[in-house]
């Protein structure tokens, strides 16, 4: 049988009309079919790929743990170097006070870390989440996610979780001595990429610190130099209490992880011990990938680079069919005007221009564009052109 027989005959499938583009291998910003068909990755594997499909120096990384050793032990019991290394390096990008770092093997574990760790912290069982907001998958993770059609068929979910409106001033009132966390992406991804206003974040910083509640920024899709800074409160005159990550961290390998203070971690050593636990969560190979992740961000200053690849598709994507383009850096959603006109778009793209696109959970009028950040002027160019063939040849424009 051939791999897409395979596939389609025993791996479970989630939904009833899968991709099913078959990759043979993939590098840089291409991946290539077993025909040697090239498709331009303009989406990252959602968030993933930041530097790149295999990059060098992540396969280097990589390699060089697999000469050592793999799995040895569960999460936090024995010293290894790659780990140990990867999480002084991340905090040496953060605020002081974040100095903890759990390793997990996805954002939505990460996630669910975080939610344990707010509600052993203080204490309290309230958790506040935004409306279209995505967290994740598992049930915890599924509590806060803001969709009620994602959720419907799964409860019963988490009790005490409160959903308001995103960058709406006045439902921060909702927040009481009662909330445990606040948590929320700094820039909302499934949602269409909706950019909080200037005085929104700080707004529910101070209200999250006048009431003991702590700050959860969701940061799996929006971090790791994807919005033009190493993590994207940077640029909202902020900070969390706990900082979640994963999609970009890891070079294309597994990992994810949640941040505190060690005062706040320290809630897990006891009452109960082992008050969180992972088997592979912090694996060494998916620590030397995201170590060397980091170092090339950091070494060939992509986020740097970001602002001016964003404002370079922006100038080219013009049509009359785009009725708005939305982001924050290389984090970008491009509007039309329904899905029956998205859609097709999509896939002419695809079949035709060998380009790979997506829409929104939340938002499906809207084309996702989130390239590697490795992505060349070149490359944006090539991307734009194409996108705009297609886009003429759907709508007759």
């Amino acid at each position: 049988m051939t791999p897409r027989q395979l596939f389609l005959r025993h791996q479970a499938q989630t939904s009833d009309f899968p991709l099913l583009l078959e990759i043979e291998r993939a590098e840089g910003v291409y991946m290539y079919a077993p025909d040697g068909r090239r498709y331009l990755d303009l989406i990252s594997g959602i968030g993933v790929s930041n530097v790149g499909h295999r990059h060098p120096r992540v396969l280097a990384g990589i390699q060089a743990q697999l000469d050592k050793y793999l799995h040895l032990m569960v999460y936090g019991e024995l010293v290894q170097a790659v780990p140990a290394r990867l999480a002084a390096a991340i905090h040496q990008t953060l605020p002081a006070h974040l100095d903890s770092v759990y390793f997990t093997n996805s954002g939505t574990e990460a996630i669910e870390g975080a939610l344990k760790l707010a509600k052993r912290h203080t204490g309290r069982t309230g958790l506040v989440s935004c409306l279209n907001a995505y967290h994740g998958s598992t049930h915890g993770a599924l509590s806060i996610t803001g969709s009620e059609g994602f959720k419907n068929s799964f409860r019963p979910l988490l009790p005490d979780v409160q959903h308001i409106r995103h960058n709406e001033l006045a439902d921060l009132a909702l927040i009481t001595e009662h909330t445990a966390a606040v948590i929320i992406e700094t820039v909302q991804g499934e949602a269409g990429v909706r950019v909080p206003g200037p005085e929104y974040l700080p707004a529910l910083r101070a209200r999250c610190t006048e009431v003991g509640a702590l700050l959860i920024l969701d940061e799996i899709q929006c971090g790791y130099g994807r919005t033009g800074s190493m993590w994207a409160f940077e640029q909202f005159g902020i900070e969390p209490d706990i900082l979640v990550c994963a999609k970009g961290m890891g070079g294309g390998m597994p990992i994810g992880a949640f941040i505190a203070s060690t005062e706040v971690m320290s809630g897990f050593k006891t009452n109960p011990i082992l008050g969180h636990c992972t088997t592979f969560g912090g694996h060494p190979v998916s620590c030397a990938a995201a170590l060397a992740t980091l170092q090339i961000i950091q070494d060939e200053q992509l986020a740097q680079g970001v602002a001016a690849k964003a404002a370079r598709f922006r100038a080219q994507l013009r049509h009359p069919a785009i009725r708005a383009v939305r982001g924050c850096g290389l984090l970008m959603a491009v509007e039309f005007e329904s899905f029956a006109v998205l859609k097709p778009i999509i896939d002419y793209a695809l079949e035709h221009e060998g380009i790979l696109t997506d829409w929104f959970l939340f938002c499906d009028n809207s084309l996702r564009l989130a390239p590697p950040l490795i992505i060349t002027d070149a490359e944006i160019d090539e991307a734009c052109a194409a996108l705009l063939r297609a886009i003429s040849h759907v709508t007759g424009h």
